[in-house]
């Protein structure tokens, strides 16, 4: 999208007299955010700079490149960065109440930044631009601000989920014995990529990256890795432990189809299980427990339900069912959570996992995947993602559900 449309634009100024609210709230003057997608989150743009949101005023981005693109996109001011070394006197200028000299640290301004995402080195950059600011963590701020999608929002997820759909059903068209993992996900890129998808799926967390999908069959997609899910994929080198390999897929083994789509920035994620042939007993089971635990959690899944005893629900079942060792993984590689929200990244807020007492609210969209994981054999599970509603919930995904038989 080239320029920011009106429908845009008011959503933009929606979000930033929320985060002004809040920021209000909390007692901090302003917020400095240099993130891709925070920037893009706010502005409409994600060329690099800064963006200053005071309290109360009007927000600034300070562009280094491209200003020219910024200004056609971005609904906030758009100024020159200009040279680094005098952006904290500019922004003086701008606001005169951030140069105002203070002894006391409980009188200087307190400005938040996303300390989450904020490299070390950056920090101490803006540090020594404004060294009369009090700096606060304000992550939770952004990211509690995210959780809550607005109809454009949930619109964008589901277009995504829509042509998902039609690429998963394309692939099991295909499908067959000896086509190997990543022809098979080959064909699911290519094929949502032609329809809008934006080549990557974005995610927040240190060291963390995700391809457009795990697919991964017996015991390659039950590999241990270093991506904080379930099921990692073996991948196609150490460089790139993740997803597909090379592998053929067999006969009567677990097909894991975890795949997403990216429309205009915002995320899908759903998973599901096929077989050429039959499953092994015990792995039928555990994945009709896994459609018995999203069943349950869906009855639960409402306004003011806790993310934490959704999880605890979960594992309780699992334990019921003589399944625990496999839940999410397997022995030191059991992940703790059951779900985690989307938008534009992949681990948004809020978690499905033990610490996290939010609340459910209206407008957050959480994907939800209980898995089990057999070593070296392969892993069975579904993953759905949901609208949280003033009522209940409204599922996203519309993928054909149960085990997916060829």
């Amino acid at each position: 999208m080239t320029g920011t449309g009106k429908l845009m634009r008011s959503e933009l100024e929606t979000r930033l007299d929320r985060l002004q609210r809040r920021l209000q709230a909390d007692g901090l003057a302003g917020m400095m955010m240099t993130q891709n997608v925070d920037l893009y989150y706010f502005t409409g743009s994600m060329q690099t700079g800064f963006l200053f949101v005071p309290a109360s005023g009007e927000p600034r981005f300070y562009v280094r490149r491209s200003v020219a693109r910024a200004r056609e996109e971005s609904a906030v001011q758009v100024e020159e960065l200009g040279s680094p070394r005098t952006f904290g006197e500019r922004l003086a200028q701008a606001y005169p109440w951030l140069g105002a000299e203070g002894g006391e640290k409980a009188d200087r301004p307190a400005i938040a930044a996303e300390f989450d995402v904020l490299p070390v080195q950056q920090l101490q950059r803006l540090q020594r631009m404004l060294p009369q600011a009090d700096w606060r963590d304000g992550s939770a701020i952004v990211r509690e601000l995210r959780m809550i999608k607005s109809p454009y929002e949930l619109g964008r997820i589901r277009e995504a989920a829509r042509i998902v759909d039609e690429a998963l059903e394309d692939a099991l068209g295909r499908l067959k014995p000896g086509m190997t993992e990543l022809e098979l996900i080959a064909g699911v890129e290519h094929y949502v990529r032609l329809r809008g998808h934006i080549g990557i799926m974005r995610m927040r967390g240190y060291n963390q990256e995700v391809i457009t999908g795990m697919v991964g069959a017996g015991a390659a997609a039950a590999a241990p890795t270093y991506f904080d899910g379930p099921a990692g994929g073996l991948g196609l080198t150490p460089a790139s432990p993740q997803s597909a390999s090379r592998r053929p897929i067999q006969r009567d083994e677990p097909i894991l189809l975890d795949i997403g789509c990216c429309i205009d920035g915002y995320i899908i994620d759903q998973t599901r299980t096929a077989v050429i042939g039959t499953l092994p007993d015990d792995m039928q089971q555990a994945y009709d427990e896994s459609e018995r635990i999203i069943r349950s959690i869906e009855e639960d899944l409402r306004p003011g339900a806790v993310c934490e005893q959704l999880y605890q629900k979960s594992l309780r079942m699992a334990d019921e069912a003589g399944l625990a060792a496999h839940y999410m993984g397997y022995a030191d590689d059991q992940v703790k959570f059951l779900g985690h929200g989307i938008g534009l990244e992949v681990d948004e807020l809020p978690v499905l996992a033990k610490g996290f007492a939010y609340p459910l609210e209206p407008g957050m969209v959480i994907a939800i995947e209980p898995k089990f994981t057999f070593p070296g054999r392969g892993v069975v599970g579904i993953e759905n993602s949901y609208a949280v509603t003033d009522d209940g919930f409204e599922k996203l995904t519309i993928s054909r559900e149960g085990l997916i038989r060829l």
